[in-house]
Formats: C-alpha cells, sequence, structure tokens
C-alpha cells in the first residue's frame, strides 16, 4: 500500500515513540524531551533518526519529537513544546532563529549552517568524502572531472569545494557547473535542461561528475538521457550521498557515497547528553567520514584507452578474492611483466600486484564494519592465506588493525 510522505512520517513517529522501556521505569525517572529536527523524507534523514533513537533505548530515556512542521509543512517547533534539547538538520535562517529563541542545548548535524555560536556540530567529513569520491574514479582511469550543484540554500559549498581541492592537488582540472543565476532563483524544468545540457556538451569525454547529492545526481542522469549522452560511457555520475530509493530507480542505477548517517545519529544524541548533563565540550566540529563507495552502473567502465590494461584489470576485479598473483594476470593478457607494470604506474600510478593488494583490502574493510564475521573468515573471504598476512596489509595500508578498525565502529555506533 502507497503512504504519502506525511502518513510514512507520522507512521515513523509513532514506531519511534512506542518504546517498550518505558514501561519499566519508575515514576521518579524523567524522561528528557527531545526534539529531531531531521527529515524523513530521505534515506539519509531516516538513518540519523534510527542513530538518535539507538541511542534514546540505550542510554538517553528520551521521548523524541520527530520531524515536526508548520502549516505549511516547513521543519519548525511547535509553539507549545517544551523540551530539554534539539538535534536538527539547520538548513534555514527562520530555523535557526526559532532553535535559538529556546536556548536549549542543541547538535546540528548538518554543513549549511556549520559553526554557528552556542551550537555544537556532528557532520561528514567533507575531506574524507571527496577523496573517496576521487579514489573511486581514478580507480576506473578518469582523468577528466567536474562537479555538479545547482544552486541552493539545500546544501554547503563545503562539499564542492573539498572535492574540487582535492582534485587539483591530484594534478587535474575540475569543471563545475556555474549556471549564473543566484541562489532563489526560479528556474523552469525545461530551462535547467538546457543549461546543463549546454554545461554537458563542453566537457571533455570521458568525464566523472561527482554530484552534490543523489537528487542532483538523478536529476543530471536524466538530462545526460535525454540529450541523448550515454552514461557510464561518456559520461560516470558519482552521487555526493545516498538516497536508496533515487539510487535505485535511476537510469542507469547510481553510485554513490555511503554517509553514516546513522553513527551521525547516535554521536549527536551522545554529545547532547553529556550537554544537558552539564558538560561544555569542545566547539570544535565532530567529524564522521563516510562509510565508503557504493559502486552501481552510473560509473560501471574503465576510461582507459589500453584493451591490455582493462583486460588485466577486469580480470583482477574477478578474480582477486581467490589465490591470484601476477603471474596469472599475464596468462590472460599477451605482454611481458615488465610491459604491464609500466602501464599499470601510467594509468593508476600503481603495480598490478598493489592493485591486487588494493581490491582485496577494500572489501575486507566492507566485511569488517557491515558483518560480524571472524576476521580470520574476512580474511580467507578476500583472497588472504591467513589473518596474519590480511592483518599486516590492512595496517599498512589504512594505519591501523583490522581489530582496531572494527572496535572504532563498535564504539561509535554503541
Amino acid at each position: 500500500m502507497y503512504l504519502s510522505k506525511m502518513e510514512r512520517r507520522d507512521q515513523y513517529s509513532l514506531v519511534l515513540q512506542n518504546k517498550p522501556w518505558i514501561a519499566t521505569m519508575q515514576p521518579s525517572d524523567h524522561i528528557r524531551q527531545i526534539a529531531v529536527l531531521v527529515e524523513t523524507d530521505d534515506s539519509w534523514g531516516c538513518s540519523v533518526i534510527r542513530g538518535i533513537a539507538d541511542y534514546s533505548q540505550n542510554h538517553g530515556h528520551w521521548n523524541l519529537l520527530i520531524d515536526p512542521r508548520d502549516h505549511e509543512q516547513r521543519s519548525a517547533l511547535p509553539d507549545l513544546w517544551s523540551g530539554d534539547g534539539i538535534i536538527a538538520r539547520i538548513g534555514t535562517r527562520t530555523q535557526l532563529d526559532q532553535i535559538r529563541e529556546r536556548g536549549l542545548p542543541t547538535v546540528n548535524v548538518d554543513t549549511v549552517f556549520e559553526g554557528l555560536d552556542g551550537i555544537l556540530d556532528v557532520v561528514t567529513d567533507d575531506q574524507e568524502r571527496a577523496a573517496l569520491a576521487f579514489g573511486h574514479m581514478r580507480d576506473r582511469g578518469f582523468e577528466q572531472f567536474a562537479y555538479f550543484a545547482p544552486p541552493s540554500r539545500k546544501y554547503s559549498a563545503k562539499r564542492g569545494q573539498a572535492f574540487v581541492a582535492t582534485v587539483k592537488r591530484a594534478g587535474f582540472d575540475c569543471r563545475e557547473y556555474k549556471p549564473g543565476y543566484r541562489v532563489g532563483r526560479k528556474i523552469g524544468w525545461g530551462e535547467q535542461q538546457r543549461r546543463v545540457s549546454r554545461w554537458l556538451s563542453s566537457l571533455p569525454s570521458p568525464v566523472a561528475i561527482f554530484t552534490v547529492n543523489a537528487q542532483c545526481g538523478r536529476q543530471l542522469a536524466e538530462i545526460c538521457y535525454l540529450s541523448n549522452i550515454r552514461v557510464p560511457d561518456e559520461v560516470a555520475i558519482l552521487a555526493g550521498d545516498t538516497d536508496e530509493l533515487l539510487c535505485d530507480v535511476c537510469t542507469p542505477p547510481l553510485s554513490s557515497i555511503a554517509v553514516a548517517g546513522q553513527r551521525i545519529g547516535y554521536e549527536a544524541a551522545a554529545l547532547l547528553d553529556r550537554t544537558m548533563l552539564g558538560e561544555q565540550p569542545s566547539a570544535e566540529p565532530r567529524l564522521v567520514p563516510p562509510e565508503g563507495v557504493i559502486s552501481r552502473q552510473s560509473t560501471d567502465i574503465l576510461a582507459i584507452d589500453d584493451e591490455v590494461v582493462v583486460h588485466a584489470l577486469r580480470y583482477i576485479q574477478t578474480h582477486a578474492f581467490h589465490d591470484i598473483a601476477v603471474k596469472d594476470i599475464l596468462r590472460e593478457v599477451p605482454v611481458s611483466r615488465r610491459s604491464l607494470e609500466i602501464q599499470f604506474q601510467k594509468y593508476l600510478g600503481r603495480s598490478p600486484a598493489e592493485e591486487i593488494r588494493r581490491v582485496r583490502l577494500e572489501k575486507g574493510k566492507a566485511m569488517l564494519s557491515r558483518t560480524d564475521l571472524p576476521i580470520s573468515e574476512i580474511a580467507l573471504a578476500c583472497g588472504f592465506s591467513n589473518a596474519t598476512r590480511f592483518g599486516v596489509a590492512f595496517r599498512k595500508r589504512f594505519r591501523q588493525t583490522p581489530l582496531e578498525y572494527r572496535k572504532k565502529l563498535v564504539r561509535s555506533t554503541g
């Protein structure tokens, strides 16, 4: 059965407020009233709320007011609400003024209004997001890059600035979408399509485009389709965050950065709890790194004009988790080992052996964060002969052992 956004939001609020531990509390226990001004209209917002609810159920004993709206369906605190603290995705000056009028401990979980006096921040690390995006694109051989973010007050310019700076530090150019109109101007769908189409036609091909979010990634993919631009052959698209529905139904399915929304919610709740108890935490923002890249069809291409290197990379991607070595690749491609080494360094900046190890370790890192399997089993699943070899390689690449990495994740999510 289809539910409207309002119905889904109301249903979600009821589920969160139905906490079994309330019946077991003593009458003298104080249930803190916490307002959560985070929209439930996308998967990121829901994952942040889930993290807040997890902390509440395990530590806070809170009653959560989820995503309240005013008569115009704008995120807003009810006039008669009396609470103890606020967690908000602060997106407008009006919302900020309303929050400040209450004078309550507040934690912000977005970067549109970051660094506000008296308000603490738990936000995604934009430098880490940019590094992940650029690394994903370079791993596919791209040397031409662009950033797409139509003017809007819904997101911070920091996301794009971090990506452009990362690309330029690596010695490449990055073309930004600059349509020439200011934030707040209303642009019709047809005019928007014409402006974006002109920009796309000015870009070199093939080009990898990083979009500010999943909604803009889906919009860009649609305009590419209408403009007869092939994705990912001519334009590869990677979204700066993940909305599961938009990414899955996009044509083609949209690759995206997996932002750690649940962890952001949990850490924001923990920080708010300490503040309500009288602590005075540092005003420095808490930066939460993304979980990784969810690779889908929109970046499923190797932008390399050397058939031997492409063949070798495809072989590595398919067989890296078995007991393979460079000699096995050489049986698949008709070149000498020296020639293959030179071509890999030219296109990727690393050797074939290093690429095998990189693919294995990235899978291992994902399995450590998303499964409870023993490290020994993960090592074997990733193509390492034993846990010791996996641990040595993991520490060399990520500067921590697999166990340290997993414990850090567990601490951050309770």
